[in-house]
């Protein structure tokens, strides 16, 4: 007697399931994750053969352009930030709206002095890098650079500093720099380069 054979039966494989998955990773990927704002204005730094990465969180950065211009990009906590602002509008004597707080909260730097920062949060975010400044003043009779940084450490005693400064910035502006940092005994800081 013959053997009966069973039926053979393709195998069907729904792939469903597996989509969901995929997109449901990519859309919690998506969601959490913190994009870097871009800065004001292009800085081309210094290649090293460090190969240290910064760890962004808690981290202020000071930027130094090209022709010597010094700007400001402050911790990245909105809370943070607005208190930031208030202390900093206290030692000016500056009051701000509500408005220009928020304005300022999700600027992504401080490019001008505090005589010009009201004027300055009321550009529109998208036109705000066309705005031609003359960068935060650090001389000897203008420390408002430094104003930032030990404001800033006053709202968050663990926030970093790390320096950003143009591969053809003259040296004196990185020295003006670290003289002030010496001056307030803040010697530990990061200078940001590309890997070579």
């Amino acid at each position: 007697m013959p053997r009966v054979k069973p039926k053979r039966h393709n195998v069907i494989v729904d792939m469903t399931p597996f989509v969901d998955v995929a997109f449901l990773i990519l859309t919690f990927f998506i969601l959490t994750a913190q994009f870097r704002s871009s800065d004001l204005e292009d800085i081309v730094t210094p290649k090293s053969i460090s190969s240290l990465t910064l760890e962004e969180t808690d981290m202020m950065t000071v930027n130094i352009t090209e022709d010597g211009r010094y700007s400001f990009s402050p911790i990245e906590s909105s809370s943070g930030k607005k208190q930031l602002l208030e202390k900093m509008a206290k030692k000016y004597n500056i009051s701000f709206t509500e408005g220009e707080i928020n304005s300022f909260v999700v600027s992504p730097t401080v490019p001008v002095p505090m005589s010009q920062l009201k004027s300055f949060l009321h550009v529109p975010k998208d036109e705000q890098a066309n705005v031609k400044t003359d960068g935060i003043p650090l001389d000897e009779d203008h420390q408002e650079v430094m104003d930032w940084i030990k404001y800033s450490l006053e709202v968050n005693p663990s926030a970093r500093l790390s320096i950003k400064g143009d591969a053809k910035a003259q040296y004196p502006k990185f020295q003006e720099l670290f003289e002030q940092l010496r001056n307030i005994s803040f010697y530990k800081f990061n200078l940001i380069t590309t890997a070579k």
